[in-house]
């Protein structure tokens, strides 16, 4: 069993933490919100600082929003750098920007640690469930040290490449993401709009070869009109922020992700920064002048 670190325990981070723990390792915990009482009663060390929890920690793990947050607990005051000696891992399970993780990996390399990033995929549900898509980048070395640990937050684990690889592995995931709930809506829009029942065409489609986990759980939030995250609009606009700023780095054209970002965006502009990504099916509605599940007019 090992001294595990955990630093960020929001939707996603709080049930990872607590497989780790019910898997039988120390942890020593720290966020800048209060820390969740089911960790503390099972034995969890709350910790002043990043600097405190690297000290403390064999692994450290981090699964806070965005690419500055990560640079700030990393390296920041009192950070997690500040606090690392020689062998020791960090693992970052966030969803950030993969040149700037590539940076994080060379600077905690030179203090003599090891680095991966491993950004997560399956949203509250599959944090809860232990059953997350973990995309790694780094040495297989390293990969092989945390596997126990992967293996208690995840089902589907894979080492991509070197450092950077599992961020844009993960930058791919939600490019496909977006767009294929953008399709479930327009699909749905589409049928609601012609006089079908929603849930029916739903249902058909689900043995056919459209379908998918996102028509499967994010078409029935559309239905059901439940957009409770989930997985927020504003993190996903944050995803994609990525990819387009790659593309353009790299010369490249996404215009469906493009489209589906300003999609995401008008959700924003009308109170939806916090609505479950489906939600992004609201921003096609107000186009239509239709609500899924609403009569038709004609």
């Amino acid at each position: 069993m090992a001294n595990v670190g955990f630093i960020g325990l929001g939707i996603m981070g709080r049930p990872m933490a607590g497989h780790l723990q019910a898997g039988g390792h120390t942890l020593f915990v720290h966020d800048l919100v209060p820390i969740p009482q089911e960790l503390v009663d099972g034995g969890a060390t709350v910790c002043g600082s990043g600097k405190d929890v690297a000290e403390r920690s064999e692994i450290i793990i981090t699964m806070v929003p965005d690419t500055p947050d990560v640079a700030a607990v990393l390296f920041g005051e009192n950070g997690v750098a500040e606090g690392l000696s020689a062998g020791k891992i960090v693992v970052d399970m966030s969803s950030i920007s993969p040149i700037e993780t590539k940076g994080f990996a060379e600077r905690i390399n030179a203090l003599g640690c090891e680095y991966l990033d491993a950004p997560v995929s399956g949203g509250e549900v599959g944090a809860k469930a232990g059953k997350l898509t973990i995309m790694v980048g780094g040495s297989q070395a390293t990969f092989d040290t945390v596997k126990p640990l992967f293996d208690l937050m995840g089902a589907n684990i894979t080492l991509v490449g070197g450092n950077g690889d599992g961020q844009t592995t993960k930058v791919a995931n939600q490019i496909i993401v977006a767009l294929t709930i953008e399709a479930v809506g327009e699909a749905l829009l589409f049928a609601s709009k012609a006089g079908a029942d929603p849930g029916k065409v739903r249902q058909a489609l689900m043995g056919g070869f459209a379908s998918s986990k996102i028509l499967e759980i994010h078409g029935e939030r559309m239905i059901a009109r439940t957009f409770d995250p989930g997985f927020r609009i504003n993190l996903h606009q944050k995803d994609l922020s990525l990819a387009l700023s790659g593309a353009r780095a790299l010369g490249l054209s996404l215009p469906n992700t493009a489209t589906a970002q300003q999609l995401f965006n008008s959700c924003a502009a009308n109170g939806g920064s916090a609505w479950d990504h489906s939600g992004m099916v609201k921003a096609l509605e107000m186009l239509a002048g239709h609500e899924i599940g609403q009569e038709s007019g004609g």
